[in-house]
């Protein structure tokens, strides 16, 4: 009775095991279609097409919705972030894969993760369910009135950019120690295929991190000055760096960094340990 007990929870485990990799697989692969979607948009806005939507997430789900079958990309893209979502609650309820995945702090950190992908999974949704919704740097400027107005609010802005902010310059670290190597299995892949995906993790992160470094420094500039109207969404965030000294070239750089962090998620979808 004992062996038939154990060999059912080893049947079960193996189906969780291959649902949550199913999960991951399928939100990475949604992750990197909606990154490609925005460095391909911001490239555009880079060399002044009139035509170009924003280059955000509405942005994105805009340029699919001007596509056949649109309406069916986009509920597909929606349940892709609910897998994403799916996932990253597994690795907060049991611990993420590898030797220290059950660390308090890594599945706090994927509990953070999956509250940010359950918000990202809602907002598709009700896009593809015909609920349109304001742009990103709208809905950036009006989160951060609300809170402003909040007690405490200025400081929980503050807070909150700089959390942002911090979290951008990890992101890029990160990427440039190529932490990320240690969550793939390639072992059996030819050396250049495993040097391209390094680029891609390497790039892709340093431009993703710089977004979010930026986009941080915004909101806690908009704190200081309490002035919700200096918060910046990520299509303005990305318009702001054609204001430095490089011009339009670094926002052409920023864009080519995100749309190979979208094909670096399409290789993790394929070779990341889950």
């Amino acid at each position: 009775m004992t062996s038939v007990t154990a060999s059912k929870g080893i049947r079960a485990a193996g189906r969780g095991g291959r649902a949550r990799e199913i999960t991951a697989r399928c939100g990475l692969a949604t992750r990197g279609v909606l990154y490609v979607l925005i460095g391909t948009l911001a490239l555009r806005v880079a060399f002044g097409d009139p035509g170009a939507q924003e280059a955000d997430r509405q942005g994105a789900l805009q340029e699919l919705a001007g596509t056949p079958f649109g309406g069916v990309l986009i509920w597909a893209v929606g349940l892709g972030f609910v897998c994403m979502m799916l996932w990253r609650l597994s690795e907060a309820l049991t611990g993420a894969a590898g030797p220290d995945g059950g660390k308090p702090t890594k599945r706090l950190a994927a509990a953070g993760r999956t509250v940010f992908y359950a918000t990202v999974a809602y907002s598709v949704l009700t896009f593809a369910a015909g609920g349109g919704g304001s742009s990103g740097d709208e809905q950036s400027r009006d989160v951060t009135a609300k809170a402003l107005d909040l007690p405490a609010g200025q400081f929980l802005v503050g807070a909150a950019g700089i959390g942002v902010a911090v979290a951008g310059v990890v992101i890029g670290v990160q990427a440039a120690r190529r932490t990320f190597r240690k969550h793939l299995s390639m072992g059996r892949v030819p050396q250049h295929w495993r040097k391209g995906v390094e680029f891609l993790g390497v790039a892709g992160g340093l431009a993703r991190g710089a977004v979010f470094a930026a986009a941080g420094a915004f909101v806690l500039y908009a704190a200081v000055r309490y002035d919700p109207a200096q918060s910046k969404g990520i299509d303005d965030t990305l318009r702001s760096f054609t204001g430095t000294a490089a011009g339009p070239w670094l926002l052409v750089a920023v864009a080519l960094g995100l749309a190979l962090f979208g094909v670096f998620s399409w290789a993790l979808a394929r070779w990341r340990e889950v």
